[in-house]
């Protein structure tokens, strides 16, 4: 039994060692795997951190540029004076900071952080985009999103034909002006006969060509003779000093490289589209706006609401006046009409050279009536075709005599092209770059009219950024990532 006893505490000396050694493999198992699934965890719990934080930056977008104009973009002044991109780097850390730091009802044995004690050490944004880079394209880009599911077929078939016909009747470029003072030089080259008065004096007798009293209108206020009397237009004016097209911008790093360009027809009918919902125009004006007449100041980018309808109806003025001049050129009766009233107005001088520039003379003038008269429809709500037929006419060689201006009439309805539609071509027609910053112009007046939005930029704003990102742990562990966030991903 002493001999089996002995037997038996070898074998309890046996299984203590076995079970000591067992125990410690098991033990350095269980610590490395746990290790390893400390390691593990901090990068992913630093990757999730890094998610929620960018993405709550992006969360930060700029309200009232969403109510009014649908755009996501992040103010980096978040409401202030100083603008800049470290602000928004701040606001990154502290979300970053905010999900490593422990919850004060989460100190358990079994809490996750505790196990992991992170902390955030570099969260920098290194590049982002602003609103007014490329020329403003980062902002256009925004727009088409919003504007990706309307369609553009039946604009852009009517509208792409109609640019074609103004730029082959030269309606843009053809210098009628130029046209007329050529005619009016061979006019005044021939010598007309004297006369002497009752004290001696020679002087040379009037040829009283009605066109002389239209042309001298010309140079009157061209609102007061197209709107007529008792006309109202908005008084509004801004200083444009104070506007992203003005003044020295800030820049980003542009459109992200793999993004869509907002180039291209079917890009720039969509934008323009765009345009016309947000912003109003005469005879449209929205409440919201400071300008009222803000497609006017697309086209003419001037500092008041006065300036910017008179430049652009002086432009279409314009248009009208060659358009009509095509006309009565190739209309045989009316230029009969002409040329007997220029052969009238000559025969009395026995000066017959001076009969056929005297008709373009008249030509000329004519059509300017005309122009006048289609104008006051057209701020009327009524309607002009860009050709006309002889059925469509408004005003006779009569109405040369004794032109004023103001007695122009031109009525309302008709067939053709709207205010708008011809609005709508010229905006088509304009550069691209300043379209884009001038309707920027309008969306930081529109903007710092709202509540804590008084120093308002587009070109503090932006909608994609790329961040350098820092995480450790007081475990010996760190994570590191670049990491690019924007709107469209």
């Amino acid at each position: 039994r002493k001999q089996h006893g002995k037997v038996m505490k070898r074998a309890w000396g046996y299984l203590t060692v076995y079970h000591s050694l067992t125990l410690t493999l098991i033990l350095s198992f269980l610590l490395t795997m746990l290790e390893g699934a400390r390691r593990h965890t901090v990068r992913m719990e630093a990757e999730c951190i890094t998610d929620i934080g960018m993405n709550s930056v992006l969360a930060e977008f700029h309200r009232e540029l969403l109510e009014q104009y649908d755009l996501l973009f992040v103010d980096m002044s978040y409401g202030t004076s100083r603008a800049s991109i470290g602000n928004s780097s701040e606001h990154l850390r502290r979300y970053l900071q905010a999900n490593c730091r422990q919850s004060s009802g989460d100190k358990g044995l079994f809490s996750a952080r505790d196990w992991l004690a992170l902390s955030v050490d570099r969260a920098v944004i290194g590049e982002y985009s602003l609103a007014s880079d490329d020329g403003g394209n980062v902002m256009k880009r925004q727009a088409l999103e919003y504007m990706k599911g309307a369609s553009v077929e039946g604009i852009a078939a009517d509208l792409l034909l109609r640019v074609n016909e103004v730029e082959n009747l030269g309606l843009d470029t053809r210098d009628v002006a130029a046209e007329r003072e050529n005619i009016q030089a061979q006019i005044d080259a021939v010598e007309l006969p004297k006369e002497t008065d009752e004290e001696g004096e020679e002087y040379e007798i009037a040829l009283d060509n009605p066109a002389d009293g239209v042309n001298a209108s010309r140079n009157s206020f061209t609102l007061g003779m197209v709107l007529g009397s008792g006309y109202r237009v908005s008084g509004a004016a801004v200083r444009l000093e104070q506007y992203l097209s003005h003044r020295e911008r800030r820049c980003g790093t542009g459109i992200p490289a793999g993004s869509p360009q907002p180039e291209g027809l079917a890009e720039n009918l969509l934008f323009d589209c765009y345009l016309f919902d947000k912003c109003g125009h005469y005879g449209k004006e929205t409440d919201k706006s400071v300008l009222k007449y803000q497609i006017e100041y697309l086209l003419a980018g001037k500092g008041s609401d006065v300036e910017n309808l008179e430049n652009v109806v002086k432009r279409l003025l314009l248009w009208r006046e060659v358009a009509n001049v095509i006309y009565l050129l190739s209309d045989s009766a009316k230029c009969a009409e002409a040329e007997i009233l220029a052969l009238t107005l000559t025969a009395v001088f026995l000066v017959p050279e001076l009969a056929e520039p005297v008709k373009y003379s008249i030509l000329f003038a004519w059509a300017y009536v005309e122009s006048l008269a289609d104008m006051r429809a057209l701020l009327n709500d009524g309607k002009v075709p860009l050709m006309k037929t002889g059925s469509e006419w408004k005003t006779s060689i009569k109405s040369l005599f004794g032109f004023t201006g103001g007695t122009v009439e031109g009525g309302t309805g008709g067939s053709g092209l709207a205010y708008g539609d011809y609005l709508r071509i010229m905006l088509y027609m304009e550069d691209g770059t300043k379209k884009n910053m001038r309707a920027m112009d309008l969306m930081e007046m529109d903007i710092r009219r709202t509540p804590g939005n008084a120093h308002f930029c587009m070109d503090a704003c932006f909608d994609s950024y790329t961040a350098d990102v820092s995480i450790s742990s007081a475990y010996g562990y760190a994570y590191e990532t670049r990491r690019h966030y924007g709107y469209d991903k």
